[in-house]
């Protein structure tokens, strides 16, 4: 798991000049679904190079390059607002960790929640199975990574009830995502949210 160093550079070049903006949404996130601010700030990061008006050929747009039908699935109607979309992929990415099944243990849930974020859950689902008939574990990421790319060729890609996928992006993904969140946990301190108190609690 890298980042190219001169990559950590201008990343953590960045942490001073452009994190400070997006702090308090990525925060407030974190309070409205319980995934780590550092960790959505990485996703962030490699989506977007926290570009808030980042558009793909591919159609995804905003901070966190969302796609229009996932836009649809969570009522989002403007990408490009830095707020809506990083709330949007918060509640996305918290979604793909409740799909997975109950026994996958952290932190092999998130890196393959997160996998899912790039691929689609279809897909993933696909890798693990291809994992186990492999002889390996369909709940480990370390196993789940090393048969993705094989997705993208036909003996395999022809037998998978998902079809063709372009594996490796993924891999790559969640590695470089594990990088910069490595960076960030070691330069920025966590978010506790404050407990808000109960209407009758206020009144008194």
């Amino acid at each position: 798991r890298q980042v190219a160093r001169i990559d950590a550079g201008v990343f953590q070049e960045r942490l001073k000049t452009m994190l400070p903006q997006y702090r308090p949404l990525l925060q407030d996130a974190q309070a409205a679904t319980g995934i780590e601010w550092r960790l959505l700030a990485a996703v962030a990061y490699q989506e977007s190079q926290w570009n808030p008006v980042a558009t793909s050929e591919t159609g995804v747009r905003g901070i966190m390059q969302i796609t229009e039908e996932t836009a649809r699935h969570l009522g989002v109607a403007d990408r490009l607002d830095p707020k809506v979309s990083i709330l949007a992929g918060a509640r996305y990415l918290q979604d793909l960790k409740t799909k997975l099944p109950a026994r996958i243990t952290e932190p092999d849930r998130t890196w393959l929640a997160l996998a899912a974020f790039n691929i689609g859950v279809a897909h993933l689902e696909d890798a693990r199975i291809l994992a186990q008939k492999r002889k390996g574990n369909p709940d480990l990421w370390s196993d789940v990574k090393k048969v993705l790319p094989l997705l993208a060729l036909p003996e395999y890609h022809e037998q998978a009830k998902y079809g063709y996928a372009r594996g490796g992006m993924p891999v790559v993904f969640v590695d470089r995502v594990r990088g910069y969140y490595d960076i960030l946990l070691r330069h920025e301190p966590a978010f506790k949210p404050r407990l808000r108190a109960f209407p009758s609690e206020v009144s008194r």
